[in-house]
């Protein structure tokens, strides 16, 4: 620090210079009446209209001001100024983050990591082949960095496992991930992995401000994963505590420094490609986020895909500040690194949104060849990085710049190529590409080496006929499109109309997929997988056209407005208000409200705007008519003024046209939020109740467990007498209505559907059910003819009571883990089925406490088919509702058993097989009530 420059810290007179400062900042601003309120107790966003982008210029000026560093974590979560005063009060000396070391590029690997079927195979790859090879450059927010090799992320990666397998976590188990940027984060994701277990990354609270709202979307989103750990950091343990009193299924919150303390060993998983590696839940910028779930397969093919379609190889250095819990950062930047072997360097969110130009020297630094972030990160860079703070940069190895997960703006891609071209900046370096979470990211990538292709197409075209009419004239009403280029390889691409017939180049329509990085489907969200597939293709959600092969993407599907017979986006609606002089630059929304009265829509307009004095918003809204009707020739029903962020954003900082529309029908717009303490006040009100509610469901669930043992006891004994006294045929009947009225007296309500008889048909078949619950055998006994032999899995012949009945009763035993091999007297199971008797299995061999339809082993479908007999499909429904696996205290349920229609093989041969299980299974699937683990 300067010695004429007096330290903050012990500055008598700190208070004063602060407020001085600040005044100062909102008279350039031109914000005199705020001025005049500024006190250490002025909420900077609502009583002083300093929104998160002035928030950054504010911050500079009392940085250069005081020379002392301000936190990038206090950037994103001071509210008040006293909140900045208290920072200053232990700030740390301003220093530069820039350095005159310059990385040499990494040497390239001969090895490959093509063959590996999983993320764990990849990390053990290169941790045996190149363990210190430096795979992640961990920078913090005053520029040190931390070097993550591959053994080390092995290593303690093995830790974070022991400590999971010590809190009961297995193969299969969801385990949520909720920590900002940080070495834990790699760490504790990989640890997950090696356990054969399902992470879902979710994004940690940064607004204290927003605390409650925060509450609600991780509530239910950790609820539809049902997650049974929760990692967490430690500011955020006790408000993950709270949020635990309304997850069932959640166990334990936990932190990395817990997990890593000393542990057993945990074994490694060995997992095959199609295990479920992620659930990546989706933004929701234009719905409820839904949790998309992804295979080894699918993230390893979109990740080879995409690296063959941009050349990557191993001596590329890869810069990321994206966040990890967002599917581009994670997938593209992460998981294509270890793919490839090629190092990242990667520093937190806050980092690039309090200094932008940190992004670029890392570039600089690393040498860096390959980035990527969405519009927004583009447009941040034109307009907040000024030349001092660039001077001597160098992004001529910039190869690769790639910009996606938002629309791409044409002027934002004229824009940036303008700005740092000076400084090595190659148009050709800019990409404009397409993706989606349900393609896992990638799905559409340009020709590398071009510069970026715009179109310009007619507007009334556009919207009246949806036809994308190409334009040379600048006087004709036009719209501009960034061409984002082809399918990636192995991957296809199509635009359908709503009949879902294929449509001609030029004519917009809906967007569909299909290829190896396809998601499963949503999790636990049925009908919504159900609606996002059709006839093997996948809705992306968005519209666009095809123009000489390449695709351009026009908007999402939903946010469409239509008024007046036409098709009105809503892009081109914000673009034109965000212009008008004190709006606030991408804070608007545009949407359509249904007008019953006149069978067509209301155009509304929400803008964010600091200006909180009447008459001159009038006089803003009232420019926004003008330049909207101007614009598209028709004038917006309503202008609404709101606060700065009061329109609601995704966990990646899209705004949610959506839930914002949710918020204008029900008059919530215009109100503020609570302070923080009754934000958590009412958050622990309501864990308390939830806690208190769980506990009496608990001491009812208990009650209910021990009556159905003692009716079982009651029931069980007399009826194993009676088996081994009678005779077979006799003794299945007994046993069958023991069932019966076991399940009767337990208040479990069976209904059966069955429109084609089925059941009845007497002929020798094999019944292939889903497994959920312990209760299911018991379920399929009380239903099913004494016809029927039951294959089950060979821990129950260890039973002494249980062995003597299903030996007497012709069941079968197996190995769950391999039908094909281990089955006690094969020859025994086809004699039974040559003398007319059936077969009941369940092809999933196992059962977990996560809801979901597993892979099918093909045993009992290659019994059908070498043996010419019909399978019959049976889903159940709520069984696991009664009894989930690793519990023990029932429920009482309906549960719904839905029979289909025999399904008979047209000769024995393994294609014939496969058919059988891939229709046995969508049946299934489309009636048990949950969602499939593999399409």
């Amino acid at each position: 620090m300067s010695e004429n420059i007096p330290d903050a810290r012990n500055d008598s007179n700190l208070e004063e210079k602060l407020l001085f400062i600040i005044k100062s900042f909102l008279i350039k601003l031109e914000r005199n009446r705020s001025a005049l309120a500024v006190s250490t107790r002025s909420s900077l966003d609502k009583d002083l209209g300093i929104d998160s982008i002035a928030k950054v210029e504010l911050f500079h000026e009392i940085e250069d001001h005081f020379q002392l560093y301000l936190s990038d974590e206090l950037l994103a979560q001071a509210i008040t100024v006293n909140d900045i005063l208290e920072a200053l009060k232990v700030g740390h000396s301003k220093t530069s983050f820039k350095s005159d070391i310059i990385q040499s590029a990494p040497n390239a690997t001969h090895f490959s990591a093509k063959s590996s079927q999983s993320l764990v195979e990849l990390l053990l790859y290169w941790a045996k082949r190149e363990p210190q090879r430096p795979h992640i450059y961990y920078q913090d927010e005053k520029g040190s960095e931390k070097i993550i090799t591959f053994k080390l992320l092995l290593d303690n990666a093995q830790k974070v496992a022991n400590g999971l397998y010590a809190l009961g976590i297995r193969s299969h188990d969801t385990v949520a991930i909720m920590l900002p940027t940080s070495e834990a984060f790699f760490y504790c994701f990989m640890g997950v992995q090696l356990l054969g277990a399902v992470p879902v990354p979710i994004y940690p609270p940064f607004r204290p401000d927003k605390i409650e709202e925060y509450a609600l979307r991780e509530e239910k989103i950790l609820k539809k994963a049902e997650v049974s750990v929760l990692i967490t950091f430690d500011r955020a343990e006790k408000l993950s505590e709270l949020l635990s009193a309304f997850i069932h299924s959640l166990k334990t919150v936990t932190t990395y420094e817990k997990l890593i303390a000393p542990n057993k060993k945990a074994p490694i998983q060995k997992v095959k490609e199609d295990h479920p590696a992620l659930i990546q839940f989706t933004s929701g910028s234009t719905n409820i986020p839904k949790g998309v779930l992804l295979t080894h397969r699918n993230l390893l093919s979109n990740i080879e895909c995409a690296g063959q379609a941009i050349d990557v190889r191993s001596n590329e250095v890869v810069v990321s500040w994206l966040p990890l819990y967002h599917d581009m950062g994670l997938i593209g930047c992460w998981f294509g690194s270890l793919y490839h072997a090629c190092p990242l360097v990667i520093m937190s969110p806050l980092s690039f949104l309090s200094r932008p130009e940190r992004w670029l020297w890392a570039i600089h630094y690393h040498r860096g060849t390959i980035s990527a972030a969405p519009n927004f990160a583009y447009e941040l860079c034109i307009k907040r990085i000024k030349e001092k703070d660039i001077e001597g940069l160098d992004l001529s190895t910039w190869r690769l710049s790639l910009n996606g997960a938002e629309a791409v703006n044409p002027r934002t891609v004229d824009g940036f190529i303008k700005k740092f071209q000076p400084y090595g900046f190659k148009p050709e370096t800019f990409f404009p590409v397409y993706g989606l979470a349900e393609s896992t990211v990638a799905l559409c990538f340009p020709p590398i080496d071009r510069a970026p292709k715009i179109d310009r197409i007619d507007l009334m075209d556009y919207e009246k006929q949806r036809i994308a009419t190409a334009v040379t004239d600048e006087s004709t009403k036009h719209l501009k499109f960034v061409c984002c280029g082809q399918p990636i390889p192995e991957h296809e691409v199509r635009i359908v109309n709503e009949q879902n017939q294929e449509l001609p180049e030029r004519m917009i329509g809906s967007i569909q997929f299909k290829g190896p990085s396809t998601m499963q489907g949503y999790y636990n969200n049925i009908e919504a997988t159900q609606a996002i597939f059709k006839e093997g293709w996948c809705e992306t959600g968005d519209f666009g056209y095809f123009a000489e092969g390449e695709i351009y993407i026009t908007g999402r599907k939903k946010d469409i407005i239509i008024k007046a017979g036409r098709n009105l986006f809503p892009e081109v609606i914000e673009d034109v208000t965000g212009q008008v002089n004190g709006v606030r630059k991408g804070a608007v929304v545009a949407f359509g409200v249904v007008d019953s009265r006149l069978g067509t829509e209301k155009l509304i307009i929400v803008a964010e705007s600091q200006e909180h004095n009447k008459d001159m918003q009038s006089k803003m809204i009232q420019a926004i008519i003008e330049r909207v009707t101007l614009a598209i020739g028709i004038p917006p029903d309503e202008v609404k003024i709101v606060s700065p962020n009061t329109i609601p954003k995704t966990s990646s900082g899209k705004l949610q046209r959506s839930q914002c529309k949710i918020m204008y029908e029900s008059g919530s717009l215009t109100k503020w939020n609570l302070p923080l303490w009754l934000q958590v006040t009412k958050i622990f009100l309501k864990a308390c109740l939830s806690k208190g509610l769980k506990k009496v469901s608990t001491i009812l669930q208990f009650l209910y467990t021990c009556y159905v043992w003692l009716i079982s006891i009651a029931i069980i004994i007399p009826v194993w007498l009676m088996v081994m006294l009678l005779s077979p045929a006799k003794s299945r009947s007994i046993a069958r209505i023991g069932a019966k009225i076991l399940l009767k007296l337990a208040c479990i309500k069976i209904k059966i559907v069955d429109p084609s008889h089925s059941l009845k048909n007497n002929i020798a078949k094999v019944l292939v059910a889903n497994h959920a619950s312990y209760i299911d055998g018991l379920i399929l006994y009380s239903i099913l003819s004494d016809k029927f032999s039951f294959i089950v899995k060979k821990g129950v012949f260890k039973a002494p009571l249980l062995k003597n009945l299903m030996l007497k009763h012709q069941h079968f035993g197996v190995d769950r883990e391999d039908f094909q091999k281990n089955i006690e007297d094969t020859q025994n199971i086809i004699d039974s089925l040559k003398n007319g008797r059936s077969l009941a299995v369940f092809p999933e061999g196992t059962f977990i406490a996560a809801k979901g339809l597993r892979a099918f082993k093909s045993g009992a479908f290659k019994i059908a088919t070498e043996n010419n007999l019909p399978v019959l499909p049976v889903a159940l429904s709520g069984a696991r509702e009664v009894l989930r696996s690793q519990e023990w205290l029932l429920k009482p349920n309906t549960i719904q058993v839905t029979v289909g229609a025999l399904i008979y093989p047209n000769e024995n041969s393994w294609q014939e097989m496969t058919r059988l299980q891939s229709q046995a299974r969508a049946f299934i699937v489309s009636h048990c009530g949950e969602s499939s683990i593999e399409m």
